[in-house]
């Protein structure tokens, strides 16, 4: 019989032998386990200790090489080069290869002469794309299909262009066919703008309906026409009811000019890839050559078109500029006497108006600044005497 007040503690029955050894052998296990995966792990880490060991000994090794190399020292500006005349009279002696090939690819596109007058007369505008100038291949579809209609030529890659003449020019073209036989005088046209010039040819109407004049624009991603405001310009023209309009391009970033309206609601392109492999003969006389210096005849023609797109004023504060270097050959001219003089001549109002006309030069190069002997900031045109008076005599 159990006491009352004395408890009964029962103790845990021993481990079988057999469940103890098992759980012996998994904690081996996994302790093995353990040592396998940290073992992988660091040699992983020293496998990547070793890659960029050696990559930084290779760096430094070639760096030991480069440094022990002797070096040259010429320059790009110690090449011989030719003047311009004689590498653009080279140019034109360089016999052309694979005429045969050029030619059968050429009355490939001579073919598509009919394909594209349709285009036209439904409504679309050609874009001529591809390797080599296209100003023979459009001139010639243009002498041998357009024959009935009126054409008028762009020559994009001038350096300027006057757009507002040629809009005239559209719109007296225009008026012989307007439908009440009304006139407008060449004198009233030049007095409007171009945005009358606009409105008048997308309103007037014509006899014919399948009447139209096409514009011929060669390069129109040429640098006259590069200017977003010329851009929406001719894609205004181009949607017109009686214009239609054949282009070419070169530039590989030509499309990034227009966004999808203009693209194909207003210009409505038709593209055709047409490689010429034609020289750039003509759009490559307003360009430097890379390979020879510029003579003072395309230093002159530069000058002289840049000038002309200028002010009046502008013009005259140059031509004050330039007649004081020519009878100071070896000196600048201070700004403060450039003003006196200038302001003598009521050229200028204020020293800021004077300013934006030199920064206008400056930016363009015709007018440079140099220190004279005194400290003065004196002004010179980077031209020799002889090229310097055949600009004046350009602009006047």
């Amino acid at each position: 019989m159990l006491h009352p007040h004395r408890s009964i503690v029962v103790a845990p029955s021993p481990e079988n032998p057999e469940s103890i050894f098992n759980k012996f052998v998994l904690n081996f296990i996994f302790e093995d386990f353990s040592k396998m995966k940290n073992n992988e792990h660091w040699e992983e880490e020293e496998e990547d200790e070793e890659e960029d060991l050696e990559f930084s000994r290779n760096y430094f090794l070639a760096k030991e090489v480069q440094s022990s190399v002797k070096k040259s020292k010429r320059k790009i500006t110690d090449i011989d080069v030719v003047d311009e005349q004689e590498l653009r009279e080279a140019a034109l002696h360089i016999q052309p290869k694979h005429e045969n090939e050029i030619a059968r690819l050429m009355d490939s596109y001579t073919a598509m002469y009919p394909e594209w007058l349709l285009s036209l007369s439904c409504g679309f505008a050609l874009l001529m794309y591809g390797f080599g100038s296209k100003k023979a291949l459009i001139e010639d579809f243009a002498s041998k299909t357009l024959t009935e209609y009126s054409v008028v030529v762009i020559n994009g890659y001038l350096q300027t262009i006057n757009l507002k003449q040629v809009l005239i020019t559209l719109a007296e073209l225009l008026c012989d066919q307007v439908k009440a036989k009304r006139r407008v005088s060449g004198r009233q046209l030049n007095s409007q703008s171009i945005e009358d010039l606009l409105t008048f040819l997308y309103e007037v109407e014509v006899e014919d309906k399948d009447f139209f004049v096409c514009v011929v624009i060669h390069n129109i991603d040429g640098p006259g026409l590069r200017d977003s405001e010329t851009q929406q310009f001719l894609a205004r023209l181009a949607s017109c009811t009686h214009i239609r309009m054949v282009a070419s391009i070169d530039h590989v970033n030509a499309p990034l000019f227009w966004d999808k309206n203009m693209a194909h609601t207003q210009f409505n392109w038709c593209w055709y890839h047409v490689p010429t492999f034609a020289p750039y003969k003509v759009e490559g006389m307003f360009y430097p050559l890379i390979l020879a210096h510029g003579s003072a005849s395309q230093s002159v023609k530069t000058a002289s078109i840049v000038l002309q797109s200028l002010t009046p004023n502008a013009q005259s504060v140059f031509k004050v500029l330039a007649e004081y270097q020519l009878s100071h050959p070896d000196e600048g001219m201070p700004i403060s006497d450039l003003y006196s003089v200038c302001r003598e001549r009521f050229l200028v109002s204020s020293q800021v108006t004077l300013n934006s006309h030199l920064t206008e030069f400056k930016d363009h190069e015709l007018v440079k600044t140099k220190r004279h002997s005194d400290g003065q900031d004196c002004l010179y045109i980077p031209l020799t005497t002889e090229a310097l008076q055949k600009v004046l005599l350009e602009i006047s």
